[in-house]
Parts: structure tokens; C-alpha cells; sequence
């Protein structure tokens, strides 16, 4: 029997599972997720300890400092790992085109310093952004598959009378995602060009956008938006289940019967998938209490009927 072939009843030791939260700084969480009186500095610390990942929104919205990174390294644990937001300016404003620069400077601001902490690195497209398979390729083939490569181009960087890290610690492989969210790219040159770069297609569930399961990595990594409105409606408890099932199945290197896809290729099965879960659900403080939920629900067999290979 190939080794990759994983007939329904075999279980093997699954990956990695991280569940965690999409940020760690919402003033509505104060007195709630958060106790009263902790101090806004203390939260992160507070919300490292209790969860494996964490994705780290500031690096969407501006260029940050080594020194951040340098404190969000030292207030995670061993074994922790931060999922980067990759830079709006190029995802939104650039639309992916002509990003070398600013791939550039985003990497010299700083993710070095997060040495084992690095994890995923999330590009979020904009809603409106429309589908090019060529901007997409060229974007792809920029990403920096290690640290090293990272380095690399982080000393090509433009960035005069700051702080810079250019220089790796230790050579590590990169993972990076893509969250698609305009319909025009739920198609399957999407999932082809991703594939063959390496890159997971985030499994981005909202009220908003199409919902996939298009597995494209060695990973999977999910983002949970909320199901009935975008980013302040809780799952319920039987949503959450079937969430629980799904993901011991992908970290087993299998996948479900119906994952929704959007290409027919086949899709080899694994020894074992590492497997990310982002709650942003934020409002109402349903992300902390729902990702903590579903890791009480992590089961170790699945009823899931998964799909041949």
C-alpha cells in the first residue's frame, strides 16, 4: 500500500493543531476575555498564554519596529507561533503589482526577529479586487520560500532613518497564505497557481464571500469571520463541532467528503497536516470564548467520511 493512501478507519498522529485569536487588542474585550484592571501592555501576554497562535493585525495597517517584534517574541512561550498580516499597501493599494519594493521594506521591518515564532504569513486580498493570473503569478513567485530568501530581499529594502533587520537568525522554510475573498478568483487557476508555489488558500469563513476548502499546502489555515454577520456573530456549538471534526481530519493529512473546492485536481493525502484556526469574530468578545470552545472540542477520531485518493 502507498504510504500516502489513508483508507477510511486508518488514524494516524495528526499535525500541529493551533487555535487562536485574529489580534489580541480590543478594547470591548476589557473586563471581559480580559480580567478588570489588567493593563492594555499585559494583554498580549495574558492572551499568549492561553492560546497557541495569534494573528498579528498591526503589520496590515503600517510598516512596525524591530523592537515589536522583539516584544512579541519575548511575551510568547516556547513553542507559540504568530501569524504576520501581510502589508495593505500591498495587498489594497498596490493590488499585488510591482511589489518587490514593498515586499522589501515590509521584511526588513522586522518578522526576522520572530525567529521560531514566525508562522504564516497572510496576504488578504480586498473584497473588489478582481482576478489577474498574471499579477498573481508575479506576486507568488516574489514570496521568499525561507528566512534566508527573506533576508535576502529584506536588504534590498528603501527604508532610511529606522531600524532594520536583514540578517536571519536560523534558516527556517516560510508559509504563506492567500485569502481570496471577490468571486472572480474562486476558480481553478487560482488553486493551480497557488499550488505550485507552495502557498495555502486560507479557508475564510463569512457572510460576506464564497467559503472554500481547497487544500493547496502542506498546511491548512482557516479564518472565522462569524456566520450571520461579519466579524460579530458567534458559531453555535453544533457549527463549532463540525468545525472540530474537519480540522482533525486535515491535520490527519485527509480531507472531507464535501469540502467545497473550486479545482478537481487530486490532492495527495499526507502523514499529517499542521493545522491553523483564526477566530476574528471579535465583537462581543465571541473570538476568545469560541476559540477556546473549539479547542475543548478537538477530537481524536472523526465520523467524517473522507475523500479517496
Amino acid at each position: 500500500m502507498n504510504p500516502n493512501d489513508n483508507p477510511p478507519g486508518v488514524i494516524r498522529p495528526p499535525g500541529v493543531i493551533r487555535i487562536g485569536l485574529s489580534g489580541w487588542s480590543y478594547r470591548h474585550w476589557r473586563g471581559d476575555f480580559y480580567p478588570q484592571g489588567l493593563s492594555a501592555r499585559n494583554e498580549l501576554d495574558y492572551a499568549v498564554a492561553r492560546f497557541a497562535t495569534i494573528e498579528i493585525n498591526r503589520t496590515f495597517y503600517s510598516l512596525v519596529t524591530p523592537s515589536n517584534y522583539r516584544r512579541w517574541y519575548d511575551a510568547a512561550p516556547r513553542g507559540f507561533q504568530y501569524a504576520v498580516k501581510g502589508s495593505r499597501f500591498i495587498t489594497h493599494n498596490k493590488k499585488l503589482q510591482n511589489a518587490e519594493g514593498a515586499l522589501a521594506n515590509f521584511f526588513a521591518s522586522g518578522l526576522l526577529e520572530l525567529q521560531e515564532k514566525l508562522g504564516p504569513i497572510l496576504w488578504q486580498l480586498s473584497p473588489g479586487m478582481i482576478f489577474n493570473p498574471d499579477r498573481l503569478e508575479t506576486f507568488v513567485s516574489q514570496l521568499p520560500a525561507d528566512t534566508s530568501a527573506l533576508a535576502r530581499l529584506a536588504s534590498q529594502h528603501a527604508l532610511t532613518g529606522r531600524e532594520t533587520v536583514t540578517t536571519e537568525y536560523v534558516n527556517r522554510p516560510l508559509r504563506h497564505v492567500l485569502e481570496i475573498r471577490h468571486p472572480s478568483w474562486f476558480n481553478s487557476e487560482t488553486a493551480e497557481i497557488v499550488r505550485q508555489h507552495g502557498l495555502a488558500l486560507a479557508f475564510s469563513h463569512s457572510s460576506r464571500w464564497p467559503y472554500l476548502e481547497e487544500v493547496t499546502a502542506p498546511f491548512v489555515y482557516m479564518r472565522l469571520h462569524g456566520p450571520r454577520q461579519l466579524y460579530s456573530s458567534p458559531y453555535g456549538n453544533e457549527e463549532l463541532v463540525h468545525y472540530a471534526k474537519r480540522i482533525d481530519l486535515w491535520a490527519r493529512g485527509l480531507q472531507p467528503t464535501d469540502s467545497v473546492r473550486i479545482d478537481d485536481a487530486h490532492v495527495p493525502a499526507l502523514e499529517s497536516r499542521d493545522v491553523y484556526v483564526y477566530f476574528d469574530n471579535d465583537t462581543g468578545g465571541f473570538a476568545p470564548r469560541q476559540a477556546e470552545a473549539l479547542e475543548r472540542l478537538r477530537l481524536t477520531e472523526t465520523e467524517i467520511q473522507v475523500r479517496p485518493t
